[in-house]
């Protein structure tokens, strides 16, 4: 599924009303029967509802599910990101989107501004997306799931990673600055940093180590297991700090060698579990696991210390006096029966295998995305239309997209951003 954004600016009002009838009765209904379309949307003359519908369904936004039992659409992936921008959009939280920076196994990763310009990161969560790959190894678990259970549990990861990054921003970790969440999407900061898998050479890998290390069992002193801390996950931020005599003059000053500080910043929440998970320390240990193979492969870096052992983590919890952010996270709304469910699916599909791929995993990803999606549209029909329009109207749409560091430009004045698609022409 791809963000085609170029049928925004053509939506009218009645349009919106209608989309959002459908999402609303998708959570009740797989297929939203056309009455209730007309019922919940609460226009009135139901040639009206009609037009709308077509007009939803020539850009894919909704789709008419062949040999249903009676007239009715199912809300699509496109439509569901429609719904998310339009709410972005009305917070004021998002004015223009731009290139597509980040390929997860389930997530799309974008460039977007806010109306001031300043330049925030898109995640749209799309979990259901692999699971086409393993629909032979998973198929119990998959009879049962539909296209409207896959939203929502991409609503559940989006809600879960928001939380969990709130909270362990408010607590001083380096996460990124979380902005706003709308269903299966979430706004944050961009941070101008490398994932760890693409750094080739650190100045001081027993530093970095260590630095890593120390963040997993900080985490354990808060109650919380990462469950995916690896080079995916982990963003480098390289600065460069120059601390000359204050003896030597201004110009030595500026010819003086410079330092490299690596300060590395945490992302993807989805699989965060509690330290009183039963399967903690699994998490635990195989979080530690990962950063020393890689360590070992990349940097040929191997501690003379044998830890952090789970045991280790269990002594942090509440040291000094720290809060238990599991119990806040779970206050905060994300309850035990969501955590279980996103859970479930996550074990059952593969996703919080080892080594799984994060936000900023591209080339690899991107394979994956189009061998799923064609999987995807031989397991339902109804959607072979609205991919093949997507297919046609690929290029026209990158066209829109200028290159993130094309001069330097500003998103909000790019073509194509939402500040061209809303403003009707």
């Amino acid at each position: 599924m791809r963000l085609d954004t170029k049928a925004l600016r053509y939506l009218t009002p009645e349009d919106w009303r209608v989309l959002t009838a459908v999402e609303m009765g998708s959570k009740n209904h797989e297929v939203v029967p056309t009455p209730l379309i007309t019922q919940i949307s609460g226009l009135r003359g139901g040639s009206g509802v009609h037009k709308c519908i077509s007009n939803l369904a020539k850009v894919n936004l909704i789709a008419k599910v062949k040999n249903a039992k009676y007239d009715g659409y199912r809300l699509t992936y496109g439509g569901l990101d429609y719904l998310s921008l339009h709410t972005h959009l009305k917070r004021k939280t998002l004015y223009s989107v731009g290139n597509q920076i980040g390929v997860g196994k389930e997530s799309d990763i974008f460039v977007v501004a806010s109306p001031s310009g300043v330049q925030h990161v898109l995640k749209i969560h799309r979990l259901g997306r692999i699971s086409f790959r393993t629909v032979k190894a998973n198929r119990d678990y998959l009879r049962n799931r539909n296209s409207g259970s896959w939203m929502y549990m991409s609503r559940l990861a989006a809600l879960k990673e928001f939380t969990f990054m709130t909270a362990l921003r408010d607590n001083g970790f380096p996460v990124p600055e979380p902005i706003a969440q709308s269903r299966h999407t979430i706004v944050m900061g961009l941070i101008d940093a490398f994932p760890l898998r693409q750094i080739t050479e650190v100045p001081d890998p027993a530093g970095l180590y260590s630095e890593l290390m120390d963040m997993i069992l900080r985490l354990a002193q808060f109650g919380l297991i990462h469950g995916d801390f690896n080079e995916f996950n982990i963003l480098i931020k390289e600065e460069e700090t120059v601390a000359p005599d204050s003896d030597v003059t201004e110009r030595e000053a500026a010819s003086s060698e410079t330092s490299k500080t690596l300060t590395p910043i945490l992302i993807d929440f989805p699989q965060m579990v509690s330290i009183d998970h039963p399967n903690a320390a699994m998490y635990f240990d195989r979080d530690v696991n990962c950063v020393k193979r890689f360590f070992q492969r990349r940097f040929h870096f191997t501690s003379d210390e044998p830890g952090p052992l789970f045991s280790d983590a269990k002594t942090q919890v509440r040291k000094n006096g720290s809060k238990r952010l599991d119990v806040e996270v779970e206050a905060s709304g994300f309850s035990k029966k969501m955590a279980k469910e996103l859970e479930t699916y996550m074990r059952e599909v593969g996703v919080d295998g080892d080594g799984s791929t994060g936000d900023g995993q591209q080339s690899r990803g991107s394979e994956d995305n189009e061998e799923a999606e064609e999987e995807q549209e031989a397991e339902d029909e109804s959607e072979d239309s609205a991919d093949d329009s997507e297919l046609r109207s690929e290029h026209d749409a990158r066209r829109a997209y200028d290159d993130r560091s094309t001069h330097g430009e500003d998103l909000k004045h790019r073509e194509g951003g939402l500040s061209s698609i809303f403003d009707k022409t």
